[in-house]
């Protein structure tokens, strides 16, 4: 059974453990890697971040931002609204040693806080597991055939309303 566009999504952006942040900045659009703290359940994509980092001064000024996650068979964009938390208990529940190199003193790093991200609407490319393989193979075939590659699968692509 095929999940649906929306559920399909958090599936695929669920395998990612870094995605890009795309904020609204003095100068322009700035991006930069961010690791992905959690996409719970309810669709907020977090982020653990310091509180005095510019990207916070940034959603600030203009909380609009553009997720973006891509990898192996998948990429996937997300536009949202973005604001800070400082949930010390959120923060102990999604807590991973490897953000000790940014906050030495643990959970009880003052500067540590998370992004949290509400999509409004996504897009995503999907071509991992066996639809790779047919990916590939109607590929081969057009490049032998010197045609044009054409995609027709629905659940490979979708743009999706969230909210």
């Amino acid at each position: 059974m095929n999940a649906g566009p929306q559920q399909h999504l958090y599936q695929v952006i669920r395998g990612f453990k870094t995605a890009m942040l795309i904020t609204h900045g003095a100068g322009g659009l700035h991006a930069r890697p961010l690791a992905v703290a959690d996409v719970p359940a309810d669709g907020e994509i977090l982020f653990a971040t310091s509180i005095s980092s510019p990207k916070v001064a940034e959603i600030a000024a203009d909380p609009r931002v553009l997720v973006t996650f891509q990898g192996g068979s998948a990429c996937a964009t997300v536009a949202g609204t973005a604001r800070v938390s400082r949930e010390r208990a959120r923060l102990a529940a999604l807590w991973s040693e490897t953000w000790r190199i940014w906050y030495p003193a643990g959970i009880d790093d003052p500067s540590l806080c998370l992004l949290a991200v509400t999509p409004n609407a996504a897009e995503y490319w999907d071509n991992s597991g066996i639809k790779s393989f047919r990916y590939l193979f109607k590929g081969a075939k057009a490049y032998l055939l010197g045609e044009r590659m054409e995609t027709d699968e629905a659940h490979a692509h979708a743009k999706v309303e969230l909210r």
